[in-house]
């Protein structure tokens, strides 16, 4: 059995925050092309700013992964795994996308391996899209049509 059958996924709460915060902190901390450009609570807080208006999906408690989707824009705005290869982020995807026929996203420009997932998953390349500061790093546009 794949991990990523049975998995729990679940709307976020306020309670799960702190959480999602963690596991992207975590990441940029063990990522040595991603520069910090805000604080570990800083990013807790964008997290928190965005639960009332976005759809923000979690697997695990404590949390595992989550993905925050923007349903006005089609826009997944943030897909993170503690761990890669156990089916947990295409899982995540696979939720939002049910019953859609378009999304999209933005990966940034050094993230290779994000982007041949992302590939793999149907999504294709559409140009980059230069940094808007304080970010510095380019990002490319994907998008998955059904």
């Amino acid at each position: 059995m794949r991990m990523s059958e049975g998995l729990h996924i679940y709307r976020a709460g306020p309670d799960q925050v702190p959480g999602c915060a963690g596991v992207v902190n975590d990441w940029i901390d063990a990522t040595p092309w991603k520069p910090r450009v805000f604080s570990r609570d800083a990013i807790e807080g964008m997290i928190r700013d965005a639960l009332p208006v976005r759809q923000i999906f979690v697997v695990g408690d404590p949390v595992e992964a989550y993905l925050s989707f923007d349903p006005e824009t089609s826009k997944i705005g943030a897909l993170f795994c503690r761990r890669t290869g156990a089916g947990v982020g295409k899982a995540l995807l696979d939720h939002v996308r049910q019953g859609r026929d378009f999304v999209w996203l933005t990966s940034d420009e050094p993230n290779l391996k994000a982007q041949a997932f992302y590939r793999r998953e149907g999504f294709v390349d559409c140009g980059f899209i230069d940094p808007e500061p304080p970010e510095t790093l380019r990002e490319l546009r994907m998008e998955w049509h059904a």
